[in-house]
């Protein structure tokens, strides 16, 4: 009786071990996919931030700011008498 019960566990239990084989590959495979896909979106992000941060630095370049303000905005330079300058006392404001 001990060894037909033997051999129906181990009957079973081989189909079930193999399954769980194959379930544990196919969740491997799955994660794998996943993980290249998430590694070529991080790549395409960091692409596209080196460009933003090149652009911002094109942008912010004080020969770009100083053309844009005489050529575009019409401003220029102040002369030195139209400086005021401005001291704060901080006195009366809690500091």
């Amino acid at each position: 009786m001990v060894k037909k019960t033997l051999i129906v566990l181990l009957t079973v239990s081989i189909p079930v071990m193999l399954f769980v084989t194959v379930w544990q590959s196919s969740r491997y495979v799955s994660s794998e996919r996943e993980m290249n896909s998430l590694d070529k979106k991080q790549y395409e992000i960091v692409a596209i931030n080196r460009r933003y941060i090149s652009g911002i630095s094109v942008l912010t370049s004080p020969d770009r700011i100083e053309r844009v303000a005489i050529e575009d905005l019409g401003m220029r330079k102040a002369r030195p008498e139209e400086i005021i300058r401005i001291s704060l006392n901080r006195e009366g404001r809690g500091g």
